[in-house]
């Protein structure tokens, strides 16, 4: 392991080594990430996998729009020598309330005007693209054909070959103990395998990251949230798009093996990074499934697992450099989000830390709108 760095990140998740690579593409050098356990073995191995660009902001709409485009190409922009098993099937959004599908014809309005080939769809249409989908407790849904799933192994694994190739030192099992400051400006890292001498340190530990940022005194408004998934036996192929709903509280989506994977949001699920599986998880999973989707409800389940979701106050993620921390950069609070937002994350941070005009302003997503009370909330969230 290196001494000294010209900078450090911490976390190689899709974040990590998107940042690492993002930033080498650019010229910067003597980079070194560092991870606790192994590349992907935290949020990002854990992920539902899917990308989508049906938001409700512009901000999110062209993020993901520059996210979607990228993993369009990534195989070939990264020289990866796998595949990252892009599947592009759509995403069906659906509500069962009038309210809600006002917000989606209103959420449609702002994809359009991004340039994003959404499309409202009656019930009639979504029975159509989702033939065991159960419209009668539905009020209409929403389609966008270029949405789609990832390996998100692979697509880390496809960054970080990248980066190794553009000379980025990862260094795995090294847990970071301590982050040294003087006078103001971050100095060195701390590790359980020795020091790093650096000038820069760039937060990217997502469901730890209020650890590392306490380590230069810095009290971020986040807590990490477990989120649950479970698998099903694999079934002959009978669904292509992931089914996704806000209000009714599930995302389901079919893998290419046959399996179907799914997930919900509970509020009350523990804030303690544990990561470990639950009964009432899989039976409200039951519950929902066995109304909107019924014939998945037959379907045994084979496994269930957990992942931590970094959650903000407004759901959206923080990119920024701290106040009165000279060198230590933020980019946190996905709040599920991560994976997806993986590219332009390394983008955004990059390019904020190289001094660089930005390809996209994220100005909006600094840590300082929560103590103004400018918090930037995104509606249609799971």
């Amino acid at each position: 392991m290196k001494t000294k760095a010209d900078i450090v990140i911490i976390g190689a998740g899709m974040s990590g080594c998107s940042i690492a690579y993002n930033l080498a593409v650019r010229g910067a050098k003597n980079i070194v990430v560092l991870e606790k356990g192994f590349i992907c073995s935290g949020s990002t191995g854990a992920c539902g996998a899917g990308f989508r660009m049906q938001w409700g902001t512009e901000m999110n709409c062209r993020m993901s729009k520059f996210s979607t485009e990228f993993y369009e190409h990534a195989n070939e922009i990264l020289e990866y020598d796998g595949d990252i098993e892009l599947r592009q099937s759509g995403y069906l959004m659906i509500a069962d309330t009038e309210k809600e599908l006002i917000q989606f014809e209103k959420n449609v309005e702002v994809q359009h005007a991004c340039g994003i080939p959404s499309r409202m769809v009656s019930l009639a249409e979504a029975k159509e693209l989702v033939p065991h989908l159960n419209t009668d407790v539905l009020s209409g849904a929403a389609y966008c054909p270029k949405d789609g799933f990832l390996n998100p192994h692979k697509t880390t694994d496809a960054f970080y070959k990248a980066a190794k190739r553009l000379g980025v030192e990862f260094n795995t099992f090294t847990e970071v103990t301590g982050i040294k400051a003087e006078k103001g400006r971050v100095v060195g890292v701390e590790t359980n395998k020795g020091y790093i001498e650096t000038p820069i340190v760039v937060n990217a530990a997502n469901a730890w990251s209020q650890g590392i940022a306490k380590m230069v005194g810095l009290d971020l408004p986040l807590y990490s949230e477990r989120h649950q998934i479970l698998v099903t036996e694999p079934v002959e192929h009978m669904q292509d798009p992931m089914v996704m709903a806000f209000n009714l509280n599930l995302y389901v989506q079919q893998t290419p093996h046959g399996s179907f994977i799914m997930g919900r949001a509970d509020s009350s699920e523990p804030r303690d990074l544990r990561r470990t599986s639950s009964w009432h998880f899989l039976e409200e999973m039951a519950k929902t499934i066995d109304n909107v989707l019924p014939a998945i409800g037959k379907l045994r389940v084979i496994r269930q697992w957990a992942g931590l979701y970094n959650m903000s106050p407004d759901r959206q993620p923080i990119y920024d450099k701290a106040d009165g921390i000279e060198g230590f950069y933020l980019a946190v609070g996905f709040s599920g989000h991560g994976f997806m937002f993986g590219p332009v994350t390394g983008t955004v941070m990059s390019e904020m830390i190289l001094g660089l005009e930005p390809t996209i302003d994220a100005s909006r997503l600094k840590l300082s709108r929560f103590a103004e009370g400018n918090l930037f909330t995104e509606p249609s969230v799971v």
